[in-house]
């Protein structure tokens, strides 16, 4: 039978009921979102959410992060990661990475710079003869197992976990430094067999939770047993390369569900990330790094070993500053 009373539309006239109602509300708000968005892409001057003198901003910043890295990677025989963690967060901060992954993505980031950058070091600490080539052979397998351990911890881990990890170390290695007394040794020299192999896969694995070259933990550990910091800085640069290299591929691993959680985040996608390496980051930084590493392995030969001493635990210092500060505001 026919319905007597049918249903009132809008085309004779009658009053659309609750249903209709809200999904009309609902194609103008999806049709407001895509205008909105079309005019943001069409806007001239903005990529990526950013407009071009923010980009020109983080360029120049970023190129002479990789001037400052290559030299201090020179300097100390470290592989610049201690600046370049808390440089690459800022700027990804600016890019709109959210917190979550932020921490992560710095460290796999600096580790790819770490790269060419402690090869070039390396080699200029060696062709001076102050690598200690003994060290590498009994630390080489230990560290590569700590790096693996450390990239998985990375897959899994909280944000918060490298920032406290970053500043624990990098302050007690300050207050080593700048109040260090010759009386404070752990032996006349580096010990031997298991607790020698134990230190090598510390060094592995907090390198990588860290973002460093592995430079920060072999200075101070063969300081402590009264290697000369000259040689000390020489030998780090070589446990660097042992380091980045796993760490950096280990980051693209861990990071590699990352892109598809946050698939708004540009900084996150290929071909501006592989996991939690950013390559546009790593592009902007290496060149100059390479330019300036000779310059700062020259400095470190220069320099009394007490100054180099303080200059390091000042700059380690002020670098887990920031993240102390990070941690207390949630930022």
């Amino acid at each position: 039978m026919r319905n007597l009373h049918p249903t009132p539309d809008r085309r004779c006239g009658g009053r659309p009921d609750k249903s209709d109602r809200l999904e009309h509300c609902g194609q103008l708000s999806e049709r407001c979102i895509g205008e909105v968005a079309s005019h943001r892409r069409g806007r001239s001057g903005v990529i990526a959410g950013l407009d071009i003198k923010e980009i020109l901003e983080l360029t120049l910043l970023l190129i002479a992060t990789g001037a400052l890295s290559g030299f201090l990677a020179g300097v100390f025989g470290i592989g610049g990661g201690a600046i370049l963690v808390p440089v690459f967060y800022e700027c990804f901060r600016i890019a709109g990475v959210p917190l979550e992954v932020r921490m992560p993505l710095c460290i796999g980031t600096s580790l790819a710079v770490i790269i060419p950058t402690s090869i070039r070091s390396f080699q200029a600490h060696y062709k001076r003869g102050a690598v200690d080539l003994a060290i590498l052979r009994v630390w080489w397998l230990p560290i590569l197992i700590g790096v693996i351990a450390g990239s998985v911890v990375a897959r899994y881990a909280p944000e918060r976990l490298f920032k406290i990890v970053f500043v624990a170390v990098a302050w007690s290695a300050a207050v080593r430094l700048i109040f260090a007394r010759e009386s404070w040794k752990l032996g006349d020299d580096l010990p031997k067999g298991i607790l020698m192999r134990i230190y090598g896969f510390c060094v592995g694995i907090l390198s990588t939770l860290m973002g460093i070259g592995g430079g920060l933990f072999s200075n101070l550990l063969m300081t402590f047993y009264g290697r000369p910091i000259h040689q000390a800085v020489a030998t780090s640069s070589a446990l660097a390369v042992l380091i980045s290299i796993p760490g950096a591929l280990g980051y693209i691993y861990a990071g590699w569900p990352a892109a598809a959680s946050y698939p708004g985040v540009a900084a996150l996608q290929v071909p501006f990330a592989l996991g939690y390496v950013s390559l546009i980051g790593a592009v902007l930084v290496m060149p100059m790094s390479l330019v300036t590493a000779p310059l700062g392995v020259k400095a470190a030969h220069a320099m009394s070993k007490r100054t180099l001493e303080v200059a390091f635990g000042c700059y380690l210092f002020i670098v887990g500053s920031r993240f102390v500060m990070s941690l207390i505001g949630g930022q």
